[in-house]
């Protein structure tokens, strides 16, 4: 047999992971507080109910055997099936996940979604591995979580360098694993599947598209026209790219970007599909980009502009660079980008932000259209689909705004409030077993 090496290709980031857990329960108890949420069901919510971490070995093309660890927290099921994505990433690690999963958990109560929340990964570079590799990881995982996921328990979704294929791989592992007369029956155990193997059209734009969208809303019931607008956006994956296309489109104008290799900028504007071209074809990276110059990272978020989109991991905006910012509006299209610290300087600036419970998840609510359209046996068209998703991200816009008005609270605080309000009536109604 081969020698088993530990993971050598991965080089570690130290992650700022106990400041996500930090940063979300600061979120919630400020919350709560605000709600005078019943002690009971505040302890019971500031807790996981299930830890899950997996080391399994995996053959690489050369032969060689690799251990790699995996996660999947899930943090609470009050109101249906645990739901949340898997990243592949250096970063990952069972304090991310346990912020992430409780962020999910937020995030689909106030989406008005049967979901409760989970969240995991494994920790690694993908960049380091070859597609059939990352093939034989990402079954490997799957084997090895086992019935700690299933379509009725705990649903994962792409995330950080995950994508349809992954699910798919994911989704056909389970599916071999139980008996053929129910394979049929186990489809959903992922979303954001390949449209050919079960996915939803428009599934891949939604999180973007919702980003988008909470950001019309915010204009509208503002009268602040988009058309000349400009906007910046860190992190040009799947999100990014998307919320920047559709804002493209509204007569906005993108000025600068920032990815993992670096950061470029354009104040007459950079066209974004154009971008993206390029990106594809330099191995996913925007540097060396024709139409911008090059600028330096630290210097991003105090680039002028109306707009920032945050779209990349947690923890960038921070007290370090709150005070550079330039923008009126920030959209969270990531998970956890503004430590609490960095918010405080931010609105007593005056900025506004749209968080990331709300204004991302439009993802979310795709994979529940996903869900449903696999549990009926149905087919939605993209049309049908992005119809129901903007129906769906307005209703949940139009509820934060009314309270935060109401309430005389800022977006995230009444966002915590109206989701962890709907835990708390489900936990009064059914009462805690025994």
């Amino acid at each position: 047999m081969e020698p088993i090496l530990a993971n050598k290709k991965l080089k570690i980031k130290k992650p700022n992971a106990r400041n996500m857990v930090e940063n979300v329960l600061e979120q919630f108890n400020s919350a709560a507080d605000s709600i005078k949420l019943h002690p009971s069901i505040r302890k019971i919510l500031s807790i996981t109910n299930n830890e899950i971490i997996v080391h399994f070995p995996v053959k690489m093309d050369n032969g060689d055997v690799e251990i790699f660890t995996g996660y999947r927290v899930q943090h609470n099921n009050a109101l249906g099936p645990y739901k949340g994505g898997l990243r592949y990433h250096p970063t990952v690690d069972i304090d991310a996940a346990r912020a992430l999963a409780m962020w999910m958990t937020w995030k689909t109560s106030l989406a008005g979604l049967p979901y409760g929340g989970g969240k995991g990964g494994i920790q690694l570079d993908p960049s380091l591995y070859s597609q059939s590799e990352l093939e034989r990881i990402t079954r490997r995982f799957t084997y090895a979580l086992g019935d700690n996921i299933g379509p009725e328990y705990d649903i994962p979704a792409p995330d950080v360098n995950t994508s349809a294929q992954t699910m798919a791989w994911i989704a056909d592992t389970y599916m071999s694993a139980k008996p053929q007369t129910q394979r049929s029956m186990n489809q959903h155990v992922v979303t954001g599947k390949p449209v050919g193997s079960g996915g939803l059209e428009g599934r891949d734009r939604a999180t973007g598209y919702g980003v988008f969208l909470t950001i019309k809303f915010w204009a509208e019931k503002n009268k602040v026209n988009l058309k000349g607008k400009t906007f910046i956006v860190q992190g040009f994956g799947n999100v990014g790219y998307w919320a920047a296309l559709f804002l493209e489109k509204e007569g906005a104008k993108l000025t600068a970007v920032q990815d993992a290799f670096g950061s470029i900028k354009n104040a007459n504007g950079i066209g974004v599909d154009s971008l993206f071209n390029y990106m594809q074809s330099n191995k996913g990276s925007i540097v060396g980009y024709n139409d911008a110059t090059e600028m330096d990272n630290k210097d991003f978020f105090g680039t002028q502009c109306d707009i920032l989109i945050p779209a990349a991991l947690g923890n960038q905006i921070t007290e370090k660079n709150a005070a550079d910012i330039k923008a009126v509006l920030i959209a969270e299209g990531a998970n956890g980008p503004t430590n609490v610290e960095g918010e405080k300087i931010l609105l007593k600036k005056g900025v506004t932000i749209i968080p990331d419970i709300l204004c991302n998840s439009g993802g979310v609510i795709a994979s529940y259209f996903e869900w449903l359209q696999n549990r009926n046996g149905e087919l939605w068209q993209l049309e049908e689909v992005i119809l129901k998703l903007e129906k769906k991200m307005k209703e949940s816009f139009m509820k934060v705004y009314d309270y935060s008005k109401t309430k005389k609270l800022d977006f995230r605080t009444a966002a915590y409030c109206m989701a962890i309000l709907r835990i708390e009536k489900a936990y009064i109604q059914r009462g805690i077993f025994p």
